[in-house]
C-alpha cells in the first residue's frame, strides 16, 4: 500500500518581471527523510524555500503538508501547520537572551491567550513554566544551556547557527528547512553540525530538507539530493547518482571544451 508523502510539492513556479525564477519544481518528502537541495549560485534554491514558507506566492503549483494545502497562507500560519525554516543570513533576536529566542518560538504552540497573560491565571503560569522547560531542554541538546542568559548576538557565529536551528525546532515542526546552515563555519564546526542534524532528525522525528554549498556535508548526511540550475530541476537521486550525473557536473564545472 502506497503512503502519501508528508510534504508534496507539485509543479511549483514563480516569475519576477517576466523572468521565471523557478519552473515546475516538484519534491516529495516522506516522514523521517533527510534530503538535500543543491545547485550553483543563483539556481533558485532559496526562492524555493521562500515559496514553501509563504514569503513568496507561487505563480502556479501546489504545496501540500500532511494533506493540507498551504498555498496562500501567511508564513506564521505555515509555521503553525508544521513547516519551519532557518535562513541563509542569521535572523536571531540579537538583543534577546539565548533562552528568550527559543521561548518566543515555543509560544507558537501556546494555548493561553492575552487574558491569561494579563491576569497571570494559573493556567498561563503553568504553561509558561512548561515552555521555559521545553526551551531549556532544546538548549541542552544544542550545547547552549550554559549560555541561556547571554544575549544571542554575543554568541560565536557557529553557536548562533545552532541557536537558529533550536529556535526553529521549538515550533515543533513536521518538516524543517535548513538554508545553508554551514555557511561561515570552520571545518570542525561543520563536522559538529552534520552530527547535530543527524541527531535532530533521530531525536525529534523531524523531516529535513537542506540547502547547502558544502558538498562534503551534503553527500555525507543526505539520502537523496535534488539539483537545481536556473530554476529547473536537472537531477534527482542518491548522493552516488548525483556525483556522477553529467548534467550536474556540467552545471557546476561548465561544459567540457
Amino acid at each position: 500500500m502506497s503512503v502519501s508523502p508528508l510534504l508534496d510539492v507539485r509543479d511549483l513556479s514563480i516569475a519576477f518581471g517576466g523572468l521565471k525564477a523557478v519552473s515546475d519544481f516538484a519534491l516529495q518528502l516522506n516522514p523521517g527523510d533527510l534530503q538535500g537541495l543543491i545547485g550553483p549560485n543563483g539556481a533558485g534554491k532559496t526562492t524555493v524555500f521562500n515559496l514553501l514558507t509563504g514569503v513568496y506566492t507561487p505563480t502556479s503549483g501546489e504545496v501540500v503538508l500532511a494533506g493540507r494545502r498551504l498555498n496562500g497562507l501567511k508564513p506564521n500560519r505555515i509555521a503553525a501547520a508544521g513547516l519551519a525554516r532557518t535562513f541563509q543570513n542569521i535572523r536571531l533576536f540579537a538583543n534577546l537572551t539565548v533562552l528568550d529566542n527559543v521561548r518566543v518560538a515555543c509560544h507558537l504552540r501556546a494555548r493561553t491567550g492575552l487574558f491569561g497573560a494579563v491576569f497571570q491565571t494559573p493556567g498561563h503560569v503553568a504553561e509558561e513554566r512548561a515552555l521555559r522547560a521545553q526551551a531549556l531542554e532544546l538548549l541542552e541538546v544544542f550545547g547552549l544551556a550554559d549560555r541561556a542568559g547571554a544575549d544571542a548576538g554575543s554568541l560565536p557565529y557557529g553557536d548562533q547557527r545552532r541557536l537558529e536551528i533550536a529556535r526553529a525546532l521549538a515550533t515543533e515542526p513536521k518538516v524543517l528547512l535548513l538554508d545553508e546552515p554551514a555557511a561561515g563555519m570552520n571545518p570542525q564546526e561543520k563536522v559538529e553540525l552534520s552530527d547535530l542534524i543527524t541527531l535532530v532528525r533521530a531525536r525529534f522525528g523531524v523531516t529535513v530538507l537542506l540547502i547547502e554549498h558544502d558538498m562534503g556535508l551534503v553527500m555525507k548526511i543526505c539520502e537523496r539530493i535534488t539539483v537545481l540550475d536556473h530554476g529547473v530541476i536537472i537531477a534527482n537521486g542518491t548522493p552516488a547518482e548525483i556525483q556522477s550525473h553529467p548534467a550536474v557536473i556540467e552545471a557546476y564545472l561548465g561544459a567540457a571544451p
